[in-house]
Order: structure tokens, then C-alpha cells, then sequence
């Protein structure tokens, strides 16, 4: 499942409102931007068929399922949940420093999910930090590496893996 909110930012005072509700600058001489912003709870089969789910951070009510997963891996500090789960140190737009940690909780989490436990992987926004474990994720099931960043904006989400870093990170990480 994805959301999609559109957010009206105006950048010369500093004020924002939704689609469908009064703007909060209509001064025509402002610069406004449109923005996207998707919440994922988004099931990714992966090439072998195991099936994980991909997770935003929402920050009116991040633990909010209809049923709790059994473990998560979380790729930003925002994350406590009340369930079983594990973290990584992992800098937003960036890759991690300990390529061998993120591969290790990475091949865990995909036992967990081969074994029949509902799994989540979530940073942030989903899109970089878990787009690029998504990759690995893939090139653990058996997919190609220079072909997993193409896979996961295919299969998840065309704004996965949202740096050249973190793509190279993918190929680089897997032995």
C-alpha cells in the first residue's frame, strides 16, 4: 500500500497546506512547490519469491498495522517500535560505514521471511536507505547485482535508491 499526500510548500513565508484544503499563501509573487509524499507499507516479493514489507516513517502514527509484523529493520533512529527488531546506523542519502553489519542483518531479515515471518524494512521515507536494502535484499534472493537497483525501482518504487552512492553501495556490499 502507498499514500501519496501532495504537500504546497511556499518558500518565501514559510507556510504549507494539503490538496483540498484553503492555501495558506496566495500572494502570487511567492515561489511555491508541489510536493509528493509517499507513505509506504508496501508488500515487495522478492526475485526468489520471499515477500518483505518496505515502511515509511509516519509521524502521526508510525506503529499503526492491523497486525503487528514479527520483526523489523530499521534504517533510521526515528524507529522504536514495540515489536522484535534491529537497527542500522545509516546516514539519509548516504550508505552506511559497516557494509558487512547492514549485509549480515540484511540476510537475517530475509531468513526471518523465508522462514514465515512477516518482516518490515523502513527508513525514513522508503525510498533511499530502504530502496538500497531492498537491492541487496534482491541480490541476496538470487538477482544480479548491476541489475538490482533496476529491479527495486521496477518492482517497489521508481524513487528507490536515491543516490549514485547508494547504488554503487549495492554492488559493492554483496560479496
Amino acid at each position: 500500500m502507498v499514500d501519496v499526500n501532495v504537500i504546497h510548500l511556499c518558500l518565501t513565508c514559510e507556510s504549507f497546506w494539503t490538496d483540498g484544503t484553503e492555501p495558506a499563501c496566495v500572494e502570487t509573487d511567492h515561489m511555491h512547490q508541489r510536493i509528493e509524499r509517499h507513505r509506504h507499507r508496501t508488500s515487495v516479493a522478492l526475485p526468489d519469491g520471499t515477500t518483505v514489507v518496505a515502511v515509511s516513517f509516519d509521524d502521526t502514527d508510525p506503529y499503526e498495522r492491523s497486525s503487528p509484523p514479527d520483526y523489523g529493520l530499521y534504517l533510521d533512529e526515528r524507529w522504536d517500535p514495540p515489536w522484535p527488531h534491529g537497527s542500522v546506523d545509516w546516514p539519509d542519502f548516504g550508505v552506511p560505514v559497516d557494509a558487512e553489519l547492514v549485509v549480515a542483518s540484511l540476510q537475517d531479515v530475509l531468513d526471518r521471511a523465508r522462514a514465515g515471518e512477516v518482516v518490515e524494512v523502513g527508513c525514513l521515507g522508503a525510498h533511499g536507505r530502504t530502496g538500497t536494502a531492498l537491492a541487496i535484499l534482491a541480490v541476496l534472493a538470487g538477482h544480479p547485482a548491476d541489475d538490482a537497483v533496476a529491479w527495486v525501482r521496477e518492482h517497489y518504487c521508481e524513487r528507490a535508491v536515491e543516490t549514485d552512492e547508494q547504488a554503487d553501495f549495492v554492488g559493492r556490499a554483496v560479496p
